[in-house]
Formats: C-alpha cells, structure tokens, sequence
C-alpha cells in the first residue's frame, strides 16, 4: 500500500510553536513528512540569520522533546532558484514524491495549486506568531523564547541567534 505522503516547506527562521502545530496536523493526517527547509543557502542575513544546519537542528530536537519519531520523518534542505515558474518542478524533482503539501505562505499554496499535481492545504498557524514577528522580538530586546519549542530557545542561545541576528541587521540597514 502507498503512503500517504506529506510536504511541509519553509524557511523556519526559526522553528516556531506554529510550525510544530503543523507538522502534528500533517502527521495526523499522513503516514509521512518530508520537511523541507527553504531557502536551505541563505544564511547570516536579516530575514535568513540561521544557517540550514542550524534549522535543521531546531527542527529535530523540538520533535524529539515531543516524542516524534525519526521515523515518521525526514528533514531535506532546499535550495531556492529564484525563479518561481519553475520553482515546484525543482522542488518535485528534488524531493522524494508527496501527495499533499502544508504551507502557511499563500505564494507556495498559488505556486503548488497552478502546477495542479498535489493536494495544498494552507494551514493557518494556530499560535498567532510568525517568525518575522520572533526576529523582531529578538531585535527589540523583548520575550520571544515563548513563541518557540523551549529546546529551540536553548538552541538559538547555544549558537548566539540572537547577537547574531543584531549584528547582521546592523550590517545590512
């Protein structure tokens, strides 16, 4: 029998409470996940400060602090091309075959949908944060460990997300 196999792509800058409410969703729904980190080559930039490793790490850990097993998914960095005519097709190509993609970002949900070979749910975050609004918590000094998996605090401090980040804006007004 095929399993049913989900696709859940995003930058994760960082892994937030949101994304963990989706990949829990997918997984209800679907044997399996492939997690895909976008944008997998941007790093040490104001919207992109954490490297792929880093997200990759975020990732894991928030889903082993809730008892995810490794086996139910896979996470895959992705490299963006910068050209959405052919964006899906890369992705398609690159990933192993899913029927069903989540996606918070209503370009992806447009892209997935005009290219017509998958089912898009467009998941509406059920904690009301994105993590745009984290980095710019993380920028004004104020509490954001509490939008994110507690392990995914303890992550971003171990590596200095935060210094990191302060001083990338800096350098890039």
């Amino acid at each position: 029998m095929l399993r049913k196999t989900a696709l859940f792509i995003g930058r994760f800058q960082p892994f937030h409470l949101g994304h963990l409410s989706v990949v829990k969703q997918a997984l209800k729904e679907n044997d399996f996940l492939i997690i895909g980190i976008g944008s997998a080559e941007d790093n040490y930039l104001p919207d992109n400060p954490f490297t792929a490793g880093e997200r990759w790490e975020m990732i894991t850990s928030a889903l082993d602090q809730e008892k995810i097993f490794r086996d139910r998914y896979t996470i895959i960095p992705v490299r963006n091309i910068n050209n959405y005519a052919i964006w899906v097709e890369h992705v398609s190509k690159i990933l192993p075959c899913f029927q069903k993609v989540y996606t918070g970002s209503p370009l992806v949900k447009n892209l997935f949908e005009n290219y017509g070979r998958n089912e898009v749910i467009e998941v509406q975050f059920k904690i009301p944060t994105s993590a745009t609004e984290i980095r710019k918590l993380m920028l004004q000094g104020e509490e954001w460990e509490t939008h994110v998996p507690r392990v995914v605090a303890q992550t971003i401090r171990g590596f200095k997300g935060v210094e990191r980040l302060k001083i990338i804006t800096n350098f890039y007004p």
